[in-house]
């Protein structure tokens, strides 16, 4: 069915057609509305009032969404901003064979694909080639850093403001970096840009998590996704007709501009003012979203100093970052789910980097990288509501962990092994939409942020760490794909002490959370 069909069977109006990440989401919506039918969905206060989805929360998501784009081609970028390169030293001429040579100082290098990178301006080969590596990172560092500094300020201040500034420091840092006159410059700027990108993705779920109801928590969770892919399969393009880093890293910083109008279209999370007392400013948002949702506004009022009662009277308002490791429960679960946002920076990242190993085009290897994603990403959709959160998760890691093991045993091919390494990355796909939304339910409304922040952290780690694993197949070839094979599988276990969170209110309090 194509996208005029589509249009035609759901009666939707222009305005609707006008963004296809609109229309996938009004059609997913239509078609969950019909499944959660089956299903008992426990409602809470805000979902009462304003409902589970509507106008105003479609409106929202759409406009948070789109800052999933700058952030897939910051955190992906390094790819064409340090591409491999024929090189060769300049005294004696020589082919481009990139041979090192003793005493050499001075180095030619092929600029037939691109026409400069950082490799090629810093000279980031042979002895410096580590450099390259350095770079990236202390970028997945800087997200790391971000992930937790704005998850902890989120928390505190609020989901609006801390958002604000992680996308103001976003555009400053991404068009500053690309003026950079020497790698340590560049380097600098890069982690500060990494900072604010961590910063966005994790304060961008949590305020789209807490504007959702139950019924459609799942869909609009995974829905978030889509749009990093899309990002990631747009880069190829960026790279293909930008072929000067300083050019390229420019053009995928402006953009952020627009974000800039946010001040003036996002609202702060009602959820989050009632936890902290706030009771007239969540009634003017309550309010705004009832009317714009067609619903009633009487009694909000009422109703909302009656949540503050019930939130504060259980305490925890200035729940720390240590409250995850506090009770046996949610100790236990924090470890499991971290664990799980590990093994998808690991694996995602290195699988990613292993099939550009096995297949030699980069705009091409991209490409195919980010187009697997997609369908995984819709997938996920339906697996996390037919099968809930639980049972997906361990399928998709089943499904990478299996496929990375077979690439042992399956002899040398390069075709073989890039349909398993795609294989496994697309179970990546959906064991990443999975988590972002199991943590997203799984933790207590006083430290989600904390609790999102530091699994988003975890998998930082993970990306670190994968890098350095790909790189094995060079001394070991059965290494890479046993570690990216064995990690999933253990994943899957600890899945075992999780619940499923499928269709359940969003725990407020530590209590809730623990029980």
């Amino acid at each position: 069915m194509n996208f005029l069909d589509l249009v035609c069977e759901y009666g939707l109006s222009s305005d609707h057609s006008e963004s296809i990440l609109e229309l996938v989401m009004y059609v997913v919506l239509e078609n969950d509305t019909k499944d959660v039918e089956n299903h008992k969905v426990d409602e809470d206060p805000i979902t009462k009032i304003i409902g589970a989805i509507g106008k105003w929360q479609i409106w929202i998501c759409f406009v948070v969404f789109l800052v999933k784009f700058p952030v897939a081609w910051h955190q992906m970028s390094i790819i064409f901003l340090a591409p491999p390169m024929n090189f060769t030293c300049s005294h004696p001429a020589e082919e481009f064979d990139n041979v090192c040579h003793a005493n050499c100082t001075d180095y030619e290098y092929d600029h037939s694909v691109f026409k400069e990178t950082i490799v090629s301006q810093w000279d980031l080969v042979c002895d410096r080639h580590w450099l390259k590596n350095l770079t990236q990172t202390i970028f997945m560092l800087g997200i790391l850093v971000g992930n937790m500094m704005f998850g902890h300020l989120s928390d505190r201040f609020g989901r609006r403001m801390p958002f604000l500034a992680a996308v103001f420091l976003q555009l400053i840092s991404g068009v500053t970096t690309a003026y950079s006159v020497n790698w340590y410059m560049f380097t600098t700027l890069r982690f500060f840009l990494a900072v604010a990108t961590g910063g966005t993705m994790v304060t961008s779920f949590v305020l789209t998590m807490e504007l959702i109801g139950a019924k459609y928590r799942e869909t609009v969770g995974i829905i978030y996704q889509i749009p990093f892919n899309l990002g990631h399969l747009t880069l190829p393009l960026f790279g293909y007709y930008l072929r000067d880093w300083n050019t390229f890293q420019l053009a995928i910083s402006l953009p952020s501009v627009i974000f800039l109008s946010y001040y003036f279209l996002l609202p702060e999370s009602p959820r989050w003012l009632l936890t902290a007392g706030k009771a007239d400013e969540a009634v003017k948002i309550l309010e705004t979203a009832a009317k714009r949702n067609g619903r009633s506004i009487e009694n909000i009022a009422s109703m909302t100093q009656k949540m503050v009662v019930e939130v504060t009277s259980k305490s925890d308002d200035h729940a720390s970052f240590l409250a995850l490791f506090r009770t046996p429960k949610l100790r236990a679960r924090t470890i499991a789910i971290c664990f799980n946002w590990f093994v998808c920076g690991l694996c995602f990242f290195g699988v990613s980097q292993y099939i550009g190993h096995v297949s030699g085009n980069i705009f091409t290897n991209v490409a195919i990288s980010a187009a697997i994603q997609v369908p995984g990403t819709l997938i996920s959709i339906y697996a996390n509501r037919v099968l809930g959160r639980k049972i997906t998760l361990i399928s998709a890691n089943c499904i990478t962990g299996l496929s990375c093991l077979l690439i042992i045993i399956i002899p040398q091919s390069g075709a073989s092994h890039l349909t398993l390494g795609c294989i496994g990355l697309w179970g990546m796909s959906i064991a990443f939409a999975t988590v972002y939304l199991y943590a997203g339910e799984l933790f207590p409304t006083v430290v989600r942020n904390s609790g999102v922040g530091l699994s988003s952290t975890v998998a930082r780690i993970g990306s670190m760490v994968a890098p350095f694993v790909a790189t094995l197949a060079h001394t070991y070839a059965w290494l890479p794909p046993l570690a990216f094979g064995i990690v999933p599988l253990i994943g899957a276990a600890l899945c075992i002490i999780l619940p499923d969170t499928r269709g359940k209110k969003l725990p407020d309090t530590l209590e809730e959370g623990e029980a």
